[in-house]
């Protein structure tokens, strides 16, 4: 235990480490707070479409080679989340079918750009780096880091700001209509923040486990607890817990950041379900 302690004072000298440990904690709070959201109106893999337009985004990027793609991947993914809701509202086409359209779509398309255009001698580390966050959470700069905060902060004004809105709206979107909100206006809302959570999460956990970071916390969260507030709260808790000990336990073992990340995640729902089985779930 004291050498694990001594290993980890000396990592904590070394900006990169301080700067994911900032970046994983904030993307763990946005992204719980609003995957509380998506999971009650059964939306969960929102986060899997628009990660998958990231990837892509990300892709071009590389190939126009732009010094920050974050902006440039920020923005792809705004305009895809606004169109996924008008896709998924379409009669037509109904909103599991548009997301796994966009998903398929745009992590072919992405990988198919990354091979032609590519001039890395690495591409399949690349790949691998990109769709599981082996390493991009460990690369981060202070620009970056700065980023992050700025974001992380409207995200969580925008939750706290609108709260009332955006309980109207999950549980019950008819009624909230019917009573004058702007149910559309809010669902708008509710999908760029998710976005630019996305383009966020991409740096902590690869594109293919961002649904982790939405999906497990508020699940987890719902074995114990029955009211929105308290839910909301105890994912957020449980989901910073979850990425501080995941990334820690990636240093120290030297294990990819973002499957630690779930790998924690996956073992504190087990501890959810039990503590909710034993206690019938808590009422505030």
């Amino acid at each position: 235990m004291n050498a694990m302690l001594q290993k980890l004072v000396i990592y904590w000298d070394y900006p990169f480490v301080r700067y994911a440990l900032i970046v994983g904690v904030l993307i763990a709070l946005c992204s719980s707070l609003l995957g509380v959201t998506l999971v009650l109106k059964r939306f969960s893999f929102i986060g899997d479409g628009l990660s998958h337009v990231a990837f892509g985004a990300m892709a071009i990027a590389a190939v126009l080679q732009l010094s920050n793609d974050m902006p440039f991947v920020m923005i792809v993914t705004v305009i895809s989340a606004v169109l996924l809701l008008r896709t998924g509202q379409n009669t037509k086409i109904k909103g599991d079918a548009a997301i796994a359209m966009i998903s398929v779509g745009s992590l072919a398309i992405g990988y198919l750009i990354m091979n032609i255009f590519s001039t890395s001698a690495n591409l399949s580390g690349d790949v691998c780096s990109t769709l599981f966050g082996s390493t991009s959470i460990l690369t981060l700069s202070e620009t970056d880091m700065r980023l992050c905060v700025v974001m992380s902060v409207i995200v969580v004004a925008v939750f706290v700001l609108f709260y009332n809105k955006i309980f109207a709206v999950t549980f019950d979107e008819s009624f909230a209509r019917a009573t004058g909100t702007k149910a559309s206006l809010y669902n708008l809302m509710i999908a760029v923040v998710i976005a630019v959570i996305i383009v966020l999460a991409m740096n902590l956990v690869g594109s293919l486990l961002i649904s982790a970071l939405v999906i497990f916390p508020a699940l987890s969260a719902m074995r114990m607890f029955k009211s929105f507030f308290g839910v909301t709260v105890c994912a957020a808790a449980l989901s910073v817990i979850c990425s501080l000990a995941g990334i820690l336990a990636s240093i120290l073992g030297g294990t990819p950041v973002g499957s630690t990340i779930v790998a924690v995640q996956i073992l504190m729902f087990f501890i959810s379900w039990a503590v909710g089985s034993v206690n019938g779930g808590m009422q505030k």
